[in-house]
């Protein structure tokens, strides 16, 4: 298999942030999101039980023009999104990402570990930009540290998901991208980051990390 020709710039690691970067970003973004007041009555109509844009609207006191612009953010962001019967739920496992992102990081006592987050940071700052996968790599083991990046920010382990609801999920990652919802599902399953019985996926319980080739 031909080499991805971005491939050749992971040969010499540079130090990284502890946690990825578009993590990082909607960390530093979430005062800004909840700083219009439109958004914070959108988000506390959603966590009250409102689970459809007319029941946000009615609940918030929001035009409909107002609410659709208000939950669109609040979606872009990750910090609501839909539930698996289809309404409109706040994304707890988001805000457990991110409370994770703005703790320090403790030291492991394993050199080997430190040098390849590293790596796989910088795999990761490659392949994916502010949250959207702009497409994957040709090498097997770093298109697996990519997957396992969206399956961790993604899916909480042990969880069961339709598959509604996983194409739901991975949907915003391929905006403007290369790679299509099924197919980034499809990956996601050949590489054993989420596991399929009938039409129900759930993602296995973390495993080692296997090093960066």
């Amino acid at each position: 298999m031909a080499n991805d020709p971005s491939d050749r710039s992971m040969e010499t690691p540079e130090p990284s942030a502890p946690s990825d970067p578009s993590t990082q970003s909607a960390l530093s973004a979430l005062p800004g999101l909840f700083a219009e007041e439109g958004r914070v009555r959108a988000f506390a109509a959603v966590a009250l039980g409102a689970g459809s844009p007319a029941q946000v609207a009615e609940t918030a006191g929001l035009s409909s023009k107002d609410t659709a612009a208000a939950l669109r953010r609040l979606r872009e962001q990750g910090v609501v999104t839909y539930g698996d019967g289809g309404e409109l739920v706040v994304a707890h496992d988001r805000f457990r990402d991110l409370a994770r992102a703005g703790r320090p990081t403790a030291a492991t006592g394993n050199p080997g570990a430190g040098d390849d987050d590293r790596a796989a940071g910088m795999i990761v700052r490659t392949f994916v930009k502010d949250g959207r996968l702009v497409r994957l790599p040709a090498r097997w083991t770093r298109k697996k540290v990519v997957l396992r990046h969206i399956a961790e920010q993604t899916f909480e382990p042990g969880v069961e998901y339709p598959e509604r609801t996983v194409d739901e999920k991975l949907r915003p990652w391929c905006e403007d991208g290369d790679v299509d919802h099924v197919t980034l599902r499809r990956h996601l399953v050949d590489l054993d980051h989420l596991r399929r019985s009938g039409g129900t996926y759930w993602r296995p319980a973390e495993s080692a990390r296997e090093g960066i080739a």
